[in-house]
């Protein structure tokens, strides 16, 4: 719930109209889910209290306010829970929008301004309450360190008047948008992908007007999307070419409704934390269900090197992943902290260039960023659109050689931009728990505290890497137990600063490079143990979700849960797959693994749903 306080701003409006406008906002504000309503500036203290004491957000909005009431709802659901203002465009405003966050313009005219109306988060009452008694409100919030959500208007309007001729005109302005149509039309990203955005944004509103219609909430369409993605991995299985076409157009058409449950949910403003993290996750199983019915497929038709491809696909997106997800959570750092010290240099001149380019929407340039990233338009497609004409083999070594590019081009450029910010992000979290540390790292090894912890994962993935590649070219002979030992002790290496600082400007890269080796490890098993391929990708598939269980609680801001302080971690799990192959039962090691991996994931997501779920 939310309480709200209406702020008086100086205006010449008449009586008349000034209560009006008053009882119109409080409709509106009850509207967006306010339970109380308080007036004048000296009522804040008062309510920031009262919201303190009841973990309550609060709603500031100014009384001279003509605004669409959406937008009042907007902010009172904001699907993060942070702290969020509403801003106007403006090329002489005194603020700017940088990624979707709210920063004073520094260094010349801004973006945007102030719309009038902001909503704080429970989380950020205590920085509100020592401000509350300032005019200047948004700016002292900002200068205690505030950095709010920016809500655009987009298709709706608002403004702040000041006399009955703006008055009139605000009214007209609001009155002239059709604000249901407009809401649909907001539900779509306003940056998205390119395939998405000619492809399925187009027309996806139609289906989410009539999901609403039906009454069906966004975990119901992801579910549907879920299920779709199932039968066009059962189709690329079948392997015949009216099965691939049908596959390839099943794959579309459950990416269609994966856009369409967030586009439902901002449309109805039906939020979660586990709804967020459902989407995340259904995503990725959606994603690997496909490369492995495609791989299964070729497989069946006679093709060689399928699963390999299959293996190596999910291995490259799940790290590519990491580094997406901690990347973000590095840009929020510095945009949060800023370092004076970090601006020149190459990063800082290709963070500008960036800048640039992103605000030149729909140009050559800002298109060609977007689709080289390979985001999940464009590899849904590419898979949809290879599979209906080919085959499973060329759709995996697409989506391979594509994402190896893609790794390449985002890993070399943000870390460049990186080390201009100079600032660590690993270090502000549970360290231990985002690198997935087990019993013998926390308790043993991780003791030594070593420096370079980036260094020392980095070197565990290389030398997996390099006996993957001699046992796949011929170099060394499985089982290879000699070579298997002293990787399995390599990579264990990676613990021995799991107690050290992680706040280096590259520290960001650990978990991606701590998945990568233990993936990694997992083939070099699988090789070494004549292990069945589609086992080795059922184990590494289970890891994925386990990993992305931990990233996608923290972005979504779901509760950390019974995820928290696996005692088996990765470590365990190297020592556990070494032991098995050792002994002559990897293949048996690799399916109990695969079960408790699973099942742990399972346990843990259906507690967490009975006591946390909050998204229907």
């Amino acid at each position: 719930m939310t309480l709200a306080v209406l702020i008086s701003a100086g205006n010449t409006l008449e009586p008349a109209d000034s209560a009006r406008l008053a009882e119109e906002l409080s409709g509106a504000l009850r509207a967006a889910g306010v339970s109380a309503v308080e007036t004048g500036p000296s009522a804040l203290p008062v309510v920031v209290e009262r919201a303190r004491q009841s973990h309550q957000g609060v709603l500031i909005c100014a009384g001279n306010l003509v605004a669409h009431p959406s937008l009042l709802w907007m902010l009172a659901t904001e699907p993060a829970g942070r702290t969020t203002v509403l801003v106007v465009p403006d090329p002489d405003g005194d603020l700017r929008d940088d990624r979707g966050k709210v920063l004073p313009a520094t260094d010349g005219p801004g973006t945007v301004r102030y719309g009038g109306a902001m909503w704080v988060a429970p989380a950020d009452l205590p920085v509100l309450a020592e401000v509350a008694d300032r005019p200047d409100l948004l700016p002292a919030l900002l200068e205690a360190g505030l950095v709010p959500v920016a809500t655009p208007l987009r298709l709706l309007r608002a403004g702040l008047v000041h006399d009955a001729a703006e008055l009139a005109r605000a009214r007209a302005e609001v009155a002239a948008v059709d604000e249901d149509k407009a809401r649909l039309r907001m539900a779509v990203k306003e940056k998205d992908d390119f395939f998405t955005t000619y492809a399925v944004s187009t027309w996806s509103p139609w289906v989410t007007k009539a999901s609403a219609r039906l009454r069906l909430t966004p975990s119901g369409v992801t579910a549907i999307s879920v299920l779709f993605a199932v039968a066009a991995a059962l189709a690329f299985w079948q392997a015949s070419r009216p099965a691939m076409i049908a596959g390839g157009i099943l794959l579309y058409l459950g990416f269609v409704l994966d856009c369409v449950d967030g586009q439902l949910a901002r449309y109805t403003r039906r939020f979660g934390a586990f709804g967020g993290w459902l989407d995340t996750m259904a995503d990725r199983a959606k994603e690997y269900a496909a490369y492995a019915g495609l791989a299964a497929g070729a497989e069946r038709i006679g093709l060689p090197y399928a699963w390999p491809l299959a293996i190596t696909a999910i291995v490259l997106q799940t790290v590519r992943h990491m580094t997406d997800a901690w990347y973000g959570a590095l840009h929020d750092e510095a945009t949060a902290h800023p370092r004076p010290q970090a601006a020149g240099g190459v990063g800082a001149r290709l963070s500008a260039a960036s800048t640039r380019v992103q605000g030149d929407t729909g140009s050559v340039a800002y298109w060609l960023k977007r689709i080289v990233v390979f985001p999940i338009g464009e590899r849904w497609a590419l898979l949809s659109v290879l599979a209906i004409f080919t085959n499973g083999r060329i759709a995996l070594a697409g989506a391979v050689v594509c994402g190896l590019f893609a790794l390449a081009y985002t890993l070399g450029l943000r870390s460049l931009r990186a080390l201009s910010m100079r600032v660590g992000v690993l270090d502000k979290v549970d360290t231990a728990r985002f690198r997935d540390d087990g019993f013998l790292v926390r308790e043993l090894i991780g003791r030594a505290k070593l420096p370079a912890p980036l260094a020392l994962a980095v070197t565990a993935a290389v030398a997996a890497l390099v006996l993957v590649v001699a046992l796949l070219a011929g170099w060394i002979e499985p089982p290879a137990k000699v070579a298997l030992v002293v990787v399995a002790l390599v990579v264990l290496g990676a613990g021995l600063p799991a107690r050290a600082r992680h706040g280096g400007p590259l520290d960001w890269l650990i978990p991606a490079a701590l998945r990568a080796a233990e993936y990694l490890f997992v083939v070099v098993v699988g090789l070494s143990g004549s292990v069945p391929t589609p086992v080795v990708y059922l184990l590494i598939f289970m890891l994925t979700l386990h990993h992305y269980d931990l990233v996608a609680r923290m972005e979504k801001g779901a509760p950390t849960g019974r995820a928290t302080g696996d005692p088996l971690g990765w470590d365990g799990r190297v020592v556990l797959l070494t032991v098995g192959a050792l002994a002559g039962i990897a293949v048996d090691g690799m399916v109990v693994l695969t079960v408790v991996v699973g099942g742990m994931f399972l346990v843990n997501t259906i507690a967490d749903w009975r006591t946390g779920g909050t998204r229907p």
